[in-house]
């Protein structure tokens, strides 16, 4: 099956994004039995023997939901893989997601030709997130199948481009599948994603504001408290510019409004500075742009429920209604 075929059915066109530390069985079970493609990052499995189990507890509760729902079958799940040289369970993750046949894998932080092969080997599909055009180029060279374009203001680790220049600069040469990430948290979003030349928006921040998420109850709150002017971009807490949450910062000890740049040639992902220095996303909470529109923790279904009203309501007043039910077609 294609990825046009596999994600071209979706009754909304979201993939859930991966989210370190945040996203577990219980989040992506939730998104993919609410119609959107649920995924999480192989190292939030830990240990390493534990991403088997939870790859089956996934597919044993979305054909329990099929069987119960032919109606409306569940979406499909993706894993993310690190692909940064730094990520020593790579090679065991990979092994793992090969013996279960992992439907999609998202790719980040280097696009890498064997990665590819194995995942074609059992016929999954391959999408790799990308700040950039020079980027975007390599990932296709090296046999991705689909992109992600991380535009400015998206959570975790994000570019600094705006999404019309990234996406129409993608769009001047690659006509596949194309995911758009950066502040995307309404329904409304997800259609001008689409109006820009993406086939899908790719949604996060969001998401920890769910019950399912595995944040800290204050991680939530935080993110239910806070706007945009809250986002901080800063390399200091991994080597790599992302966004977080300025209170966490100040929880923290620091001045979000003075961080140094780090030295990423002497940090790894996930690993931090040092002991001395505050850690990504345990310490220090990522957070995207679009954060001023959750107002409140809810189920992730019922968030997946409140983007659907808004997509459908935004398309319905942009075209005539004879037309709102047509839902435009991924690129083969």
């Amino acid at each position: 099956m294609t990825l046009p075929q596999m994600l071209g059915r979706l009754p909304l066109p979201v993939v859930g994004a991966p989210m370190f530390i945040l996203s577990g069985p219980e989040l992506v079970i939730a998104q993919c039995k609410a119609g959107v493609v649920g995924s999480f990052p192989a190292l939030n499995a830990r240990p390493q023997s534990l991403l088997d189990e939870w790859l089956h507890q996934i597919r044993e509760a979305l054909d329990a939901h099929d069987r119960a729902h032919p109606d409306r079958p569940s979406a499909p799940f993706a894993v993310n893989q690190i692909a940064h040289r730094s990520n020593a369970r790579l090679e065991e993750d990979l092994e793992t997601c090969v013996k279960q046949r992992v439907p999609i894998v998202i790719t980040s932080l280097g696009a890498r030709e064997e990665v590819n092969e194995a995942v074609h080997g059992y016929g999954g599909l391959v999408l790799h997130d990308v700040i950039n055009d020079r980027f975007a180029r390599k990932a296709i060279d090296k046999g991705a199948d689909g992109l992600i374009a991380v535009a400015a203001g998206a959570g975790g680790h994000a570019g600094t481009t705006s999404p019309f220049a990234l996406i129409q600069e993608i769009r001047q040469w690659f006509d596949g599948p194309l995911l758009l990430s950066g502040s995307i948290a309404t329904g409304r979003a997800v259609l001008a994603a689409q109006a820009m030349g993406a086939d899908m928006a790719y949604v996060g921040s969001a998401f920890i504001a769910t019950d399912e998420a595995r944040a800290q109850p204050e991680y939530k709150q935080m993110v239910v408290d806070s706007c945009a002017s809250d986002i901080v971009y800063s390399n200091f807490f991994s080597g790599v510019h992302g966004n977080y949450l300025a209170p966490s910062i100040a929880r923290a000890g620091l001045d979000p409004g003075n961080l140094p740049d780090a030295d990423p040639s002497k940090m790894s992902f996930g690993q931090g500075g040092g002991s001395e220095r505050p850690k990504a996303w345990r310490d220090v909470w990522g957070c995207g742009q679009g954060v001023g529109v959750v107002e409140e923790v809810v189920p992730a279904g019922a968030l997946v429920a409140r983007l659907q009203r808004e997509y459908d309501a935004a398309r319905a007043a942009l075209a005539p209604r004879s037309q709102s039910s047509s839902q435009p077609e991924l690129r083969a």
